[in-house]
């Protein structure tokens, strides 16, 4: 079992937390994030370090500690610095292009497909063939990648489709004559 719930999360300068009640509210350079604490778990900040302790010793109460420890570190690390996955583009004739508040892919299908962008999300296109997202939700850049992931996913023989930059695809050989 991880015992990732008994380290402090550090609050680095320009970042502001505030404890009121079962919510915590972490303010940064890019804006604010707010997470409700489960009943479990208590939250204490001591000059620039957040410590969480479970309440009880109930396999709950332990599971929510490292969980919400985890939480609070993304919110201040997202913040602060922000969260970036970068998509690449494989296949003739497949490319992407941000087009106001929308993007639009063209992945070998008979239509383009019109992705909205999110209020608190950013999406580059440097190249017709890279998309990078950025946001300070971790878990809401991890999901929008995956949708657009999801468009056209990386087949295995010929390496088409969209994957994750740091994505390897396993190649597979091709029919034999």
């Amino acid at each position: 079992m991880s015992r990732v719930g008994k380290y402090p999360v550090s609050v680095p300068s320009g970042v502001t937390v505030q404890i009121t009640g079962p919510e915590v509210t972490v303010k940064g350079k890019l804006g604010e994030s707010k997470l409700t604490l489960r009943d479990n778990v208590e939250v204490t900040l001591d000059g620039n370090l957040i410590w969480v302790k479970p309440k009880n010793e109930t396999k709950h109460a332990r599971m929510m500690w490292g969980t919400t420890r985890a939480h609070l570190n993304n919110m201040v690390k997202g913040v602060s610095e922000g969260f970036t996955v970068n998509l690449e583009i494989n296949g003739v004739g497949y490319r992407a292009a941000v087009e106001g508040k929308s993007l639009k892919l063209q992945l070998g299908y008979s239509h383009d497909i019109e992705y909205p962008i999110p209020a608190d999300v950013t999406m580059k296109c440097e190249k017709p063939t890279a998309i990078s997202i950025s946001g300070r939700d971790k878990r809401q850049v991890g999901q929008i990648a995956a949708e657009i992931r999801a468009f056209r996913g990386p087949e295995p023989y010929k390496g088409k489709g969209i994957k994750y930059e740091t994505e390897t695809i396993l190649r597979k050989e091709g029919k034999k004559k």
